[in-house]
């Protein structure tokens, strides 16, 4: 249940701005509708005041007002979320962090970058790879913030092979609830010191504590990388070839499935054809290393044992125009999607590797049991998928409803499967019911006391993840 939070009034207004300054202190009825709603969820409520911060300094003062005040306060980046995570639910203070976006340290003897919460994805990458360093996290969105990959500890299409967000977090500085600034970890490659509070902040979509500083883990960045298209007869075929393919002498960078109508989609949606469209599902996969023969060798192997498993062909994607036909295509699937209907919701579930074309071909069915549009793709190499329900043409009572039920089917499954309820997307406002039906009343309990212990006074982000 909420709190009684106060009802903001204009003299808060004036307190804020004399903390961050008039001109980023914005009014309740000068607010942009952008900020009232994230990428996809639905979920819409226009917050009272809208505060750009610009330093930590002013994080903490913001936060030590709210607290002071009981005021609710919603971390914002740059809004691409897709269950509500970034929305105002409560009203009060949207505090956006996407000024805060500048790279602070490059460590290149520790191999670390030092930057702000708000510095872009892409940025990072294009940042480090200009000096030989690599930043492995590679979700599909590009424009999002660092800190909206730390806080929903983002994965994306190379977790097959380098892990997730919170494998790259080597310390975070974290201004909690109360306006108090935490630096937790450091710059030591090993730390056995106590409970791993960092871990913690990492995934907890900003309901603990707002970052505001944080430190990444790099790597060498790999010389020679090539992908290969592999067309298959049918999903369960392509799907039968990737346990094999990930335990091969060389595991891929990413493996990705998919299939005709998205890719059909997707040439729609960018005018440009994809170097092959005529069979009905294909695996996509990229490999990466230091040396030539290395990559060479995991390629080869990784096709014949395609072929063996029942491959129509392998394309293998070596020019930088086949790439970018393909890679493309795979970045717009989403957006295309989006755009070849009305409105749409989606469900990220993970589930083991050996399971997922059971549960894509399930979605296909309820498509007939429900009487909706379902398009999927995902990283098969990891087993999360992304399946969307497409609403078209339904009138609401009858999309609700629908989307209710493909819901409850979908999230069923995937408990029967031994899945989970999000791979990377999160749970925000829009999956909290699932996520509480798939605890045990033990893991609530322990939730409800963490969520407690770092916000006694629930004012951070609340009515995401977990109820108190």
């Amino acid at each position: 249940m909420a709190a009684p939070y106060k009802t903001f009034t204009a003299e808060d207004l004036v307190q804020l701005r004399n903390i961050c300054g008039v001109e980023r202190v914005i009014a309740r009825e000068d607010i942009g509708e952008d900020y009232c709603h994230d990428e996809l969820s639905g979920t819409y409520r226009c917050p009272d005041v809208l505060v750009k911060a610009m330093s930590t300094a002013e994080v903490s003062a913001v936060m030590k007002y709210a607290s002071t005040n009981n005021i609710p306060v919603t971390p914002r980046g740059s809004g691409t979320g897709l269950v509500g995570g970034a929305v105002a639910v409560f009203g009060g203070i949207l505090l956006d962090l996407s000024g805060m976006n500048h790279f602070l340290e490059l460590d290149e003897e520790n191999m670390t970058l030092t930057l702000e919460p708000g510095v872009l994805l892409m940025e990072v990458s294009k940042f480090v790879e200009e000096r030989g360093l690599f930043y492995p996290p590679d979700p599909g969105e590009k424009t999002a913030t660092i800190g909206g990959n730390i806080n929903t500890n983002a994965g994306g299409m190379r977790a097959v092979k380098y892990g997730v967000t919170r494998d790259y977090i080597r310390a975070l500085e974290v201004v909690l609830p109360n306006g108090e600034i935490l630096t937790l970890g450091g710059q030591v490659a090993k730390n056995s010191s106590g409970y791993s509070l960092k871990d913690l902040i990492a995934g907890s979509e900003g309901t603990l504590g707002i970052v505001t500083k944080a430190t990444l883990r790099l790597l060498p960045l790999p010389k020679y990388k090539i992908s290969l298209l592999v067309p298959f007869p049918d999903l369960p075929a392509a799907i039968k070839a990737v346990p094999q393919v990930i335990r091969a002498s060389a595991v891929p960078t990413a493996v990705e499935f998919m299939e005709r109508e998205v890719i059909l989609a997707a040439e729609q949606f960018l005018a440009r054809k994809f170097p092959d469209n005529s069979a009905d599902a294909y695996l996509l996969l990229t490999f990466d290393g230091t040396g030539k023969l290395e990559v060479e060798k995991a390629w080869e192997e990784a096709a014949d044992i395609c072929l063996k498993c029942g491959a129509m062909d392998v394309f293998i994607s070596a020019t930088q125009e086949r790439n970018e036909a393909i890679w493309s295509a795979r970045g717009a699937f989403l957006e295309a999607i989006k755009g070849s209907t009305t409105e749409m919701d989606e469900c990220d579930v993970v589930v083991p590797r050996r399971n997922v074309a059971e549960f894509v071909m399930y979605s296909h069915d309820l498509q007939k049991k429900h009487e909706i549009r379902i398009r999927s793709f995902g990283h098969a190499g990891d087993g999360n998928l992304h399946i969307y329900i497409l609403r078209d043409e339904l009138d609401e009572k009858s999309w609700k409803s629908k989307l209710a039920a493909v819901f409850d089917d979908l999230y069923h499954k995937a408990a029967e499967l031994g899945g989970k309820v999000s791979g990377e997307h999160g749970i925000g406002f829009a999956k909290r019911p699932y996520l509480a039906e798939s605890l045990s009343e033990a893991e609530k309990m322990i939730m409800c006391g963490i969520k407690h212990t770092f916000d006694p006074q629930n004012i951070l982000n609340p009515g995401k993840v977990i109820s108190l």
